[in-house]
Protein backbone atom coordinates (compact mmCIF):
# COMPACT_ATOMS: atom_id res chain seq x y z
CA UNK A 1 0.00 0.00 0.00
CA UNK A 2 2.44 2.84 -0.99
CA UNK A 3 0.27 4.36 -3.60
CA UNK A 4 -1.15 7.12 -0.62
CA UNK A 5 2.33 7.93 0.50
CA UNK A 6 3.49 8.42 -3.69
CA UNK A 7 0.06 10.59 -5.18
CA UNK A 8 1.09 13.61 -2.96
CA UNK A 9 4.50 14.71 -4.32
CA UNK A 10 2.92 14.75 -8.19
CA UNK A 11 -0.14 16.77 -6.95
CA UNK A 12 1.67 19.23 -5.21
CA UNK A 13 4.34 19.44 -7.96
CA UNK A 14 1.27 20.24 -9.99
CA UNK A 15 0.07 22.72 -7.93
CA UNK A 16 3.10 24.78 -7.82
CA UNK A 17 4.64 24.63 -11.27
CA UNK A 18 2.08 27.41 -12.49
CA UNK A 19 3.21 29.71 -10.77
CA UNK A 20 6.87 28.88 -10.30
CA UNK A 21 6.77 28.71 -13.90
CA UNK A 22 5.08 31.81 -14.90
CA UNK A 23 7.72 33.50 -12.35
CA UNK A 24 10.59 32.28 -14.11
CA UNK A 25 9.20 32.86 -17.55
CA UNK A 26 8.43 36.49 -16.43
CA UNK A 27 11.77 37.21 -14.39
CA UNK A 28 13.09 35.73 -17.95
CA UNK A 29 11.55 37.86 -20.20
CA UNK A 30 12.36 41.09 -18.04
CA UNK A 31 15.84 40.00 -18.19
CA UNK A 32 15.50 39.63 -14.25
CA UNK A 33 17.24 36.10 -14.29
CA UNK A 34 19.42 34.97 -16.60
CA UNK A 35 17.85 32.16 -19.46
CA UNK A 36 19.51 28.88 -18.02
CA UNK A 37 17.21 29.65 -14.42
CA UNK A 38 14.68 28.04 -16.75
CA UNK A 39 16.60 24.57 -16.13
CA UNK A 40 14.48 24.44 -12.31
CA UNK A 41 11.13 24.75 -14.52
CA UNK A 42 12.44 21.60 -16.69
CA UNK A 43 13.73 19.37 -13.77
CA UNK A 44 10.84 20.25 -11.38
CA UNK A 45 8.39 19.19 -14.55
CA UNK A 46 10.10 16.44 -14.82
CA UNK A 47 10.18 14.80 -10.95
CA UNK A 48 6.66 15.53 -11.28
CA UNK A 49 6.34 13.00 -14.41
CA UNK A 50 8.43 10.59 -12.70
CA UNK A 51 6.85 10.63 -9.44
CA UNK A 52 3.20 10.76 -11.32
CA UNK A 53 4.88 7.40 -13.24
CA UNK A 54 5.38 6.16 -9.66
CA UNK A 55 2.13 6.56 -8.47
CA UNK A 56 0.61 5.12 -11.49
CA UNK A 57 2.37 1.34 -10.94
CA UNK A 58 1.70 2.18 -7.22
CA UNK A 59 -1.86 2.54 -8.25
CA UNK A 60 -1.97 -0.40 -10.25
CA UNK A 61 -0.49 -2.34 -7.77
CA UNK A 62 -3.00 -1.77 -4.81
CA UNK A 63 -6.32 -1.65 -7.33
CA UNK A 64 -6.80 -5.35 -7.38
CA UNK A 65 -7.22 -5.11 -3.37
CA UNK A 66 -9.40 -2.05 -3.99
CA UNK A 67 -11.59 -4.15 -6.11
CA UNK A 68 -12.59 -6.05 -3.55
CA UNK A 69 -14.62 -3.07 -1.53
CA UNK A 70 -14.99 -0.40 -4.78
CA UNK A 71 -16.52 -1.21 -8.00
CA UNK A 72 -14.10 -1.79 -11.05
CA UNK A 73 -15.43 1.14 -13.24
CA UNK A 74 -14.65 3.60 -10.21
CA UNK A 75 -11.08 2.66 -9.88
CA UNK A 76 -10.39 2.38 -13.45
CA UNK A 77 -11.83 6.18 -13.74
CA UNK A 78 -9.34 6.92 -11.35
CA UNK A 79 -6.86 5.58 -13.41
CA UNK A 80 -7.77 6.91 -16.54
CA UNK A 81 -7.43 10.30 -15.28
CA UNK A 82 -3.92 9.48 -14.11
CA UNK A 83 -2.91 8.51 -16.61
CA UNK A 84 -4.03 11.61 -18.52
CA UNK A 85 -2.03 13.70 -16.15
CA UNK A 86 0.77 11.67 -16.29
CA UNK A 87 0.45 12.03 -20.48
CA UNK A 88 -0.34 16.08 -20.08
CA UNK A 89 2.22 16.30 -17.34
CA UNK A 90 4.81 14.63 -19.70
CA UNK A 91 3.54 17.01 -23.05
CA UNK A 92 4.45 20.21 -20.76
CA UNK A 93 7.86 18.76 -19.69
CA UNK A 94 8.94 18.50 -23.18
CA UNK A 95 7.39 21.96 -24.45
CA UNK A 96 9.24 23.05 -21.29
CA UNK A 97 12.89 20.95 -22.45
CA UNK A 98 12.06 22.56 -26.23
CA UNK A 99 12.17 25.83 -24.29
CA UNK A 100 15.30 25.27 -22.62
CA UNK A 101 17.11 24.11 -25.55
CA UNK A 102 15.94 26.37 -29.07
CA UNK A 103 18.99 28.94 -29.15
CA UNK A 104 16.23 32.13 -30.26
CA UNK A 105 15.55 33.66 -27.55
CA UNK A 106 11.87 35.02 -28.40
CA UNK A 107 11.23 31.61 -29.93
CA UNK A 108 11.85 29.98 -26.90
CA UNK A 109 10.19 32.11 -24.57
CA UNK A 110 6.93 31.68 -26.55
CA UNK A 111 7.63 27.73 -26.31
CA UNK A 112 7.77 28.44 -22.41
CA UNK A 113 4.88 30.76 -22.80
CA UNK A 114 2.87 27.36 -23.97
CA UNK A 115 4.70 25.05 -21.44
CA UNK A 116 3.25 27.17 -18.91
CA UNK A 117 -0.18 27.53 -20.48
CA UNK A 118 -0.06 23.65 -19.94
CA UNK A 119 0.99 23.86 -16.87
CA UNK A 120 -2.33 25.09 -15.44
CA UNK A 121 -4.02 22.24 -17.68
CA UNK A 122 -2.11 19.25 -15.64
CA UNK A 123 -3.10 21.71 -12.69
CA UNK A 124 -7.07 20.96 -13.89
CA UNK A 125 -6.00 17.22 -14.73
CA UNK A 126 -4.43 16.90 -11.05
CA UNK A 127 -7.27 17.95 -9.27
CA UNK A 128 -9.62 15.79 -11.32
CA UNK A 129 -7.40 12.64 -10.56
CA UNK A 130 -7.72 13.68 -7.15
CA UNK A 131 -10.72 14.14 -6.51
CA UNK A 132 -11.22 10.84 -8.16
CA UNK A 133 -8.84 9.17 -5.54
CA UNK A 134 -10.62 11.43 -2.67
CA UNK A 135 -14.76 9.44 -3.75
CA UNK A 136 -12.52 6.09 -3.73
CA UNK A 137 -11.22 6.28 -0.04
CA UNK A 138 -13.73 8.51 1.79
CA UNK A 139 -16.74 8.54 -0.36
CA UNK A 140 -16.51 4.62 -1.61
CA UNK A 141 -15.04 2.82 1.22
CA UNK A 142 -11.36 1.67 -0.74
CA UNK A 143 -9.23 2.39 2.43
CA UNK A 144 -11.19 -0.64 3.87
CA UNK A 145 -9.78 -3.15 1.68
CA UNK A 146 -5.94 -2.59 3.33
CA UNK A 147 -7.44 -3.03 6.90
CA UNK A 148 -7.18 -6.22 9.18
CA UNK A 149 -11.21 -5.71 9.57
CA UNK A 150 -13.57 -2.41 7.83
CA UNK A 151 -13.17 -0.30 10.07
CA UNK A 152 -11.27 -2.18 13.10
CA UNK A 153 -7.94 -1.07 14.26
CA UNK A 154 -5.54 -3.68 14.84
CA UNK A 155 -5.01 -4.37 18.63
CA UNK A 156 -1.09 -3.90 17.95
CA UNK A 157 -2.12 -0.02 17.66
CA UNK A 158 -4.38 0.64 20.38
CA UNK A 159 -2.69 1.49 23.69
CA UNK A 160 -4.07 1.58 27.45
CA UNK A 161 -4.56 4.88 28.98
CA UNK A 162 -4.94 5.96 32.65
CA UNK A 163 -6.49 8.48 32.99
Amino acid sequence: MQHPMIVHLPIALAVVMPILALGLLAAWWKGALPRRTWIIAIVLQAMMVGAGVAALRTGEADAERAERVVSESLIEAHEESAEAFVYGGAAVFLLALAAGLIRRERTAQRIAALAVTGTLIVLGLGYRVGKAGGELVYRHGAAAAFTTAAGAVPASSVTDRDD
